[in-house]
């Protein structure tokens, strides 16, 4: 691409004042990948290749399950309704932000280990472990049901990985899963089983 000097005349003098085309975007650039998908970058973590591999791998899994959640909280968010609406409404958008918290703290602990997380929407759909929702609307009871189905697919991936990440010597991947993950996810499973309760709104007696 051409970059000639434009010039113009300043009192019988000629003046540089830019060249032509240096601020256009290079737009349609193309390139091979840096790091491919499934590889691992070591880094002086004083973890194995193997182990660091492993872990992304299961935290990667992790990671696509989170993200499901994620927007199923949102989805749910929007679409719920009924004479709990809006305790719910509040509540489903406050465990969404919980769980995009999960996923960024997830993502950089792949990154950490010198790995590549899932970041797209159409690879987290390829690879959740959660069944997909309709795009309909759903009763609150059918709605929660489905949340907690997810979380309990996450907790159960998460205790597993992180008895595993413990016998690799991989502490920092065991500290997140059961400090962040395991935690947050029980504490949300209660707040939201609580609402299948039977029990009446108002007591007459």
């Amino acid at each position: 691409m051409s970059t000639k000097t434009k010039t113009h005349e300043t009192d019988g003098h000629s003046k540089k004042t830019f060249h032509a085309n240096l601020a256009r975007p290079k737009i349609g650039q193309d390139a091979a990948e840096i790091q491919a998908f499934g590889t691992i970058v070591k880094l002086p973590n004083g973890l194995s290749e193997a182990v660091c591999k492993e872990s992304v791998e299961r935290l990667n899994q992790i990671l696509a399950d989170t993200m499901t959640l994620r927007d199923m909280y949102k989805k749910h968010h929007w679409q719920v309704a009924g004479k709990t609406f809006y305790q719910l409404h509040l509540l489903f958008d406050k465990h969404y932000e919980e769980q995009a918290e999960l996923v960024d703290q997830i993502a950089e602990r792949i990154q950490l280990l010198g790995g590549l997380s899932y970041a797209m929407a159409a690879d987290v759909a390829e690879n959740t472990n959660i069944p997909r929702v309709p795009k309909g609307r759903e009763e609150v009871p059918v709605q929660i049901s489905r949340l907690l189905t997810a979380h309990e697919i996450i907790l159960q991936t998460a205790r597993t990985s992180a008895r595993k990440a413990a016998d690799l010597g991989d502490d920092g991947t065991n500290d997140l899963l059961i400090s962040d993950v395991v935690r947050t996810n029980e504490l949300q499973v209660w707040f939201v089983s609580e609402h299948l309760v039977d029990v009446p709104l108002v007591q007459a007696n």
